[in-house]
């Protein structure tokens, strides 16, 4: 499944975590979870983290390995499996921690 749209400001979690997303507005029904995608971005093809919240109607997209400002921009993400469900955490650090698991699975993946 692909995704376009215009990216957005979220509310920066995701960058205070040293996750920073970028973040598009859903038109469409998805389920909530955690998956891996691509994004083809000035030539050069990223594997993406992203998090899907139905309550929220925002697709949140980690660029593996991209930094820069994107705000502004049309992009299309690429959805290709769901990783995990959404879950709760007691804090940040093992927010981080489970982040950090779930980026270590989808860049193993092809």
């Amino acid at each position: 499944m692909k995704i376009s749209g215009k990216v957005i400001r979220g509310k920066g979690k995701g960058k205070e975590l040293g996750f920073p997303t970028v973040n598009i507005e859903l038109h469409k029904k998805i389920e909530s979870g955690v998956y891996a995608g691509k994004v083809n971005y000035d030539d050069k093809e990223y594997k993406v983290g992203i998090f899907v919240n139905k309550d929220s109607n925002l697709l949140e997209a980690h660029l593996v390995g991209f930094s820069g400002n994107l705000y502004g921009e049309d992009i299309e993400i690429e959805i290709r499996n769901r990783i995990r469900d959404v879950m709760k955490f007691e804090n940040d650090e093992e927010l981080k921690r489970q982040i950090k698991n779930d980026i270590k699975n989808i860049c193993s993946q092809e």
